[in-house]
């Protein structure tokens, strides 16, 4: 198993960027290639509860099957998900970071068998991490760029006052 671990500090506190990784309307305007949820699932996200995720790869459509496998609101979101032939699981945490009020680290970590298959062979440990580093690279990079933009096509990124000092007791 390859494991990528990437972070970055956010300038948006934790609820928004909480907000953006559970909520349908919000992914699928950061996360890249999403269209819509299909169908929708209310209850997303629950621990096993699968959502599909229309999205589109170099114009090709294809669907995006997320299952979470644990969910602490406001902290964790940890999915396995499967686009075509690749499986991967993707782990969210998110903490407040310290001495930057409403500022909130987010962690991404994204695990990937060694080897993937493709059409008519598979992709080794090298090419498997180069492809994890980027997706990773992308998720994190669009969710920030989406939670810190102050106002998004068609939504406008909610805040909350009360999480400029949102630290939780012994979370660093």
């Amino acid at each position: 198993m390859i494991t990528v671990g990437l972070a970055s500090v956010m300038a948006a506190p934790r609820s928004r960027i909480w907000t953006a990784l559970v909520d349908p309307k919000e992914v699928v305007h950061w996360r890249p290639g999403s269209v819509s949820e299909s169908p929708p699932n209310h209850a997303y996200p629950s621990v096993g509860e699968a959502v599909r995720w229309q999205c589109r790869v170099h114009d090709l459509p294809i669907i995006l099957h997320e299952t979470p496998l644990e969910v602490v609101p406001g902290k964790q979101l940890r999915s396995r998900l499967r686009l075509g032939l690749f499986r991967f699981e993707e782990s969210f945490t998110l903490a407040p970071s310290p001495g930057e009020p409403g500022r909130t680290r987010v962690g991404l970590h994204v695990y990937v068998p060694n080897e993937m298959p493709i059409v008519g062979g598979t992709l080794d440990r090298f090419a498997v991490r180069r492809l994890a580093t980027e997706l990773g690279g992308t998720h994190l990079q669009a969710l920030r760029d989406w939670c810190e933009a102050s106002r998004a096509p068609g939504l406008t990124p909610p805040t909350d006052p009360s999480d400029a000092n949102d630290a939780l007791p012994g979370v660093h």
